[in-house]
């Protein structure tokens, strides 16, 4: 109540006169300057507790980036082999049995004159009279007799398959051309019919017919049932066992790199222009959607492992902001003894805990992408990192320190000054 001038009678004050203590107010500045003051008066550990977000930031940067890189990796190879190769087969026409060949006896060369073929070949399985086997002695000796696939392939199939020779070479375009009686080995064929070198001229019988061993594969990029199998010459094999039947032969062909698509629509016309039915060519499946579902995959896996990384980081944090709290009892008792209210402390650690997840977000991105350079350096890879990775993982680490520090924030947040200020 005051008194009126001129001896009149007290007047009462207005509402914003008689409150006498303004609401206490935060600003964003303050948080700011207290949360790095907090932070640096105990600076390890700071340290110490951002080091959990550099790891799991540092994990998931490394991770996704590493994930990028060798998925680019599986692409080229996937370009070079996969995406170079078409495959002709020969569609069974029950409908007219006497039918010619799908495959004339100069397929390879009619391929071979398209635009981007490097190398091309027909193969089948050869039907073998029941009890035909492979033996590495004369009939009757009785001994390294097996059961073993016998695969005709003109030369150029056997270049297509890319093989690489233990011992000898391959049979060539005149050898197929006459017929004559020699056979290339798989490395596993090769031992489990005891043939361990091609000094002494070693043969192959398939039933009672001898065969000259010319090489011995070692591996092969394509078509891996070559290693399972002993291959001769197609004309070879028609003179022995007779053609193929309709549906066994197919064609391989090597393409350079882009031309896949275009040999397998012109494929079963330069084959057969009479009959193009006959054939259907196999072009190699779309790169990005190889390419889409390989990324998938490992990006499902490696992100598990980022987020369990990011996970023990949040705990290691909140584990520290508690037992902040509890070391700074006295301190926040004063702060809401002199006016500061739940809020304002709640915000107070949550920005604390959330500068030392930025923090630790900020170093773990660079450790992250200096470990995925490194390895492809020493791997002699491209590095691939994504630009949304490198801008998100700082976020990240954000977003952890705050989730981890919910908890502590709302436990300093309930602490009364009068009991803070008695301990």
């Amino acid at each position: 109540m005051r008194r009126s001038p001129k001896g009149e009678g007290p007047r009462e004050e207005s509402p914003k006169r008689r409150r006498a203590v303004e609401p206490s107010r935060l600003a964003a500045r303050d948080v700011l300057s207290e949360a790095v003051a907090g932070m640096l008066q105990r600076p390890g550990r700071s340290v110490l507790t951002a080091l959990g977000t550099v790891l799991g930031v540092g994990t998931f940067v490394a991770i996704l980036g590493l994930t990028a890189t060798t998925s680019s990796q599986i692409d080229s190879r996937f370009d070079i082999l996969t995406a170079t190769e078409v495959t002709v087969e020969d569609v069974a026409r029950d409908q007219n049995e006497f039918a010619d060949p799908a495959f004339p006896a100069d397929a390879d060369a009619r391929i071979e004159r398209l635009g981007g073929v490097e190398d091309a070949g027909v193969y089948w399985t050869v039907r073998l009279a029941p009890g035909t086997a492979v033996r590495s002695a004369p009939v009757g000796d009785g001994t390294g007799s097996e059961r073993i696939e016998v695969v005709a392939a003109s030369p150029g199939a056997l270049r297509a398959a890319a093989p690489t020779l233990a011992q000898g070479r391959l049979y060539d375009e005149f050898a197929s051309g006459s017929g004559q009686p020699v056979a290339v080995l798989g490395r596993s064929v090769a031992d489990r019919l005891g043939i361990t070198t091609l000094e002494t001229s070693p043969a192959v019988f398939i039933g009672d017919e001898p065969f000259t061993v010319a090489g011995i594969i070692d591996d092969v990029k394509r078509r891996a049932d070559v290693l399972m199998s002993v291959t001769v010459p197609r004309t070879t094999a028609e003179k022995l066992w007779g053609p193929p039947q309709q549906g066994d032969a197919k064609m391989l062909i090597t393409t350079a790199t882009g031309a896949a698509a275009q040999i397998a629509r012109e494929a079963p016309v330069a084959l057969r222009p009479d009959h193009p039915e006959y054939l259907k060519a196999v072009p190699p499946p779309d790169p990005r959607s190889l390419r889409a579902g390989v990324t998938d995959d490992l990006d499902q896996l490696f992100l598990l492992l980022a987020a369990v990384s990011l996970v023990i980081g949040a705990v290691g944090i909140a584990n520290t902001t508690l037992v902040a709290v509890l070391e700074r009892t006295g301190e926040i008792g004063l702060r809401r003894a002199l006016g500061a209210r739940g809020r304002h402390i709640t915000v107070q650690f949550l920005t604390e805990s959330g500068a030392l997840g930025t923090m630790g977000g900020l170093v773990g991105t660079a450790l992250g992408v200096s470990t995925v350079i490194a390895v492809a350096l020493v791997r002699d890879w491209t590095p691939v990192m994504h630009t949304g990775t490198v801008v998100a993982a700082p976020a990240v680490g954000l977003v952890t320190g705050v989730v981890a520090g919910l908890y502590p924030a709302w436990r300093a947040s309930r602490i009364e000054p009068a009991e803070a200020l008695r301990r």
